[in-house]
C-alpha cells in the first residue's frame, strides 16, 4: 500500500506514527517549525478528532481503508470493542514479526512475510495478515537465514525487549505468542475509543 509523504502526514496528524518520524532530527525540525509559527492549529470538531485518531491507527499498521474498516466492524459486537480491535491489529503476522524485532518496520515485516521469508509453526507462508493465536510460532524460513535481511538479527534480538505476550528465541529467530495483546490508552499514539466511536456513527 502506497502511503505518501510520511513527514507531511505525521505533521498533519500530530503523531510520530512512522519510524522515520521517531528520530531526534525530526523532533528538532518539528520544534523549529512550531517556534517559527509554521504549524498553525485550528480547533477541530469531535468528528474531526475521531477522524484523525482513525488515520493514526490505520497508518500505524499500514492498512488500507477497507482493511482497517473490516477489523473495526469485526470488533464492534465484542464485549470490549477497543481491546478486540487492538488484539486483531497486533495479532497480524507482520506485526508479530515487527514486535519481535525480526523486522525494522511494519512495512519491512509485511515484505518479509509476503515474499515467503517467514514461517508459521514451521511452515512457509506468504500472507502477512495471518492471525497469530496463543501457542503459534512465527519464524524465519531456513533458506532465508543467510539473507542480508537477517544478517545481524540474532544479536539485535538479544538486546530488544519484546511485549509481554511474545516470547522471542534470538538464536532460532523465532517468536512464540504466549498471551493476548492488551490495549493501554496511555501507551498508544492513537485513541482506539475514538476510532470505535467514529465507525459507530
Amino acid at each position: 500500500m502506497k502511503i505518501g509523504p510520511k513527514y507531511k502526514i505525521a505533521r498533519r496528524l500530530g503523531a510520530t506514527i512512522f519510524e522515520k518520524t521517531q528520530t531526534q532530527r525530526y523532533a528538532l525540525s518539528l520544534s523549529m517549525k512550531e517556534k517559527n509559527g509554521q504549524m498553525p492549529t485550528r480547533p477541530k470538531s469531535e468528528f474531526g478528532k475521531q477522524l484523525i485518531e482513525k488515520q493514526k491507527a490505520r497508518l500505524s499498521y499500514g492498512l488500507s481503508e477497507r482493511q482497517f474498516a473490516n477489523y473495526v466492524k469485526q470488533s464492534l459486537n465484542a464485549a470490549e470493542p477497543t481491546q478486540k480491535l487492538f488484539q486483531s491489529l497486533e495479532s497480524r503476522l507482520d506485526n508479530v514479526l515487527y514486535r519481535a524485532g525480526l523486522a525494522k518496520t511494519r512495512l519491512q515485516a509485511r515484505q518479509i512475510a509476503s515474499h515467503g521469508h517467514a514461517t508459521v509453526n514451521g511452515r512457509r507462508v506468504t500472507v502477512p495478515s495471518i492471525v497469530m493465536k496463543e501457542g503459534m510460532v512465527a519464524g524465519v524460513r531456513e533458506g532465508s537465514l543467510k539473507s542480508p535481511l537477517f544478517g545481524t538479527a540474532s544479536e539485535k534480538l538479544k538486546t530488544l525487549t519484546a511485549p509481554a505476550w511474545l516470547t522471542v528465541n534470538a538464536d532460532k529467530l523465532e517468536a512464540t505468542v504466549v498471551g493476548k495483546p492488551v490495549y493501554v490508552p496511555n501507551e498508544a499514539v492513537f485513541d482506539l475509543g475514538a476510532v470505535i466511536e467514529f465507525y459507530s456513527r
